[in-house]
């Protein structure tokens, strides 16, 4: 299990790739950031059943979100930065992990074109965002069950 700021880096530095190959990129945000680790948690639960970090993922009214990035990133809106050797090293560390490399592209493929408020509608309109009291811990298990239902799909 990696930290959450691992993946946090992990789409720093994808973004940052992506804003230099294409125009049209826009650079990444924390409410977007927080959404993508949202979904990255959900789909390793369902498919590795095992957590990908172990922070708390909390139901803020802007949807799921993690303290700890919050308060990393508080005040700012693009987050990709200039990215430093540590990043790359966090980068590299996940995609050397076969489920982990596995789980984050799957989320960056499926997810990471959209817009944060396009995510944030999204996670608006799931189970564990809606049956989530504001502020309180989405529980892994509620992820984990409709994310085996709504988000992957098993072969």
């Amino acid at each position: 299990m990696k930290e959450a700021m691992k993946f946090v880096n992990w789409f720093r530095v994808h973004n940052n790739a992506d804003m230099k190959r294409y125009d049209f990129t826009e650079p990444l945000t924390q409410m977007k950031v927080m959404k993508l680790l949202y979904y990255v948690q959900g789909v390793s639960l369902a498919v590795n059943n095992e957590k990908a970090f172990p922070e708390e993922i909390v139901a803020w009214k802007y949807g799921p979100a993690i303290e700890e990035v919050h308060k990393k990133y508080v005040g700012q809106r693009d987050i990709t930065g200039k990215i430093s050797q540590k990043d790359l090293d966090d980068y590299h560390e996940i995609e050397n992990d076969p489920k982990l490399r596995l789980v984050v592209n799957a989320v960056q493929d499926s997810f990471g074109d959209k817009s944060a408020i396009e995510l944030m509608h999204q996670t608006h309109h799931e189970a564990p965002w809606k049956e989530t009291p504001q502020s309180g811990e989405i529980s892994p298990e509620l992820m984990k069950d409709y994310f085996l239902k709504e988000i992957v799909e098993v072969k």
